[in-house]
């Protein structure tokens, strides 16, 4: 899997809680990386790997780097859209971006606001040794592709019922 292009993107809802929150009513910068694992977990459900199937086959995928460029907090009830997508593959690393847009009113009309943007790299790595796999699993490869050539693909699988 060498595809020059990013995957298209994947949508996953925010609701901020009082528990993402700080004293304020502002979310706290960790909600954000949970929110980035979420959106990941979720992107790898939607093309039919569960996260446990990886822990099940001995392989974890630890965050090795983070960036994070935090434009504008959400608040305490603020809905927005986390868009993740993948990166080209490079080697064993698992690159993922992150763009977060809510709808906000400016001069009497919506506006999309950006809140964050960030890229993680994830790598795979034996549970039981601790040491980076020089090869991804065949399910998590499979995975990978079905992301990377966008829903239509797994639109295909659904369609198979």
């Amino acid at each position: 899997m060498t595809p020059s292009l990013p995957a298209p993107w994947f949508n996953y809802p925010v609701e901020v809680f009082p528990h993402d929150t700080d004293y304020a009513g502002i979310v706290w910068h960790g909600s954000y990386v949970r929110w980035m694992e979420e959106a990941r977990v979720a992107c790898l459900n939607d093309v039919g790997i569960a996260f446990s199937e990886l822990v099940a086959l001995g392989c974890d995928l630890p965050v090795v780097d983070i960036g994070i460029r935090y434009r504008k907090s959400l608040r305490m009830g603020d809905r927005a859209e986390l868009k993740t997508r993948l990166l080209p593959q490079k080697g064993v690393r698992l690159l993922w971006e992150y763009e977060l847009w809510s709808v906000g009113q400016s001069a009497g009309r919506d506006e999309p606001i950006l809140h964050l943007t960030a890229q993680v790299t994830l790598v795979a790595v034996n549970m039981n040794t601790g040491k980076i796999l020089r090869k991804l699993p065949s399910e998590l490869l499979d995975a990978l592709e079905l992301i990377m050539a966008g829903p239509d693909s797994v639109a295909d699988l659904d369609g198979e019922e």
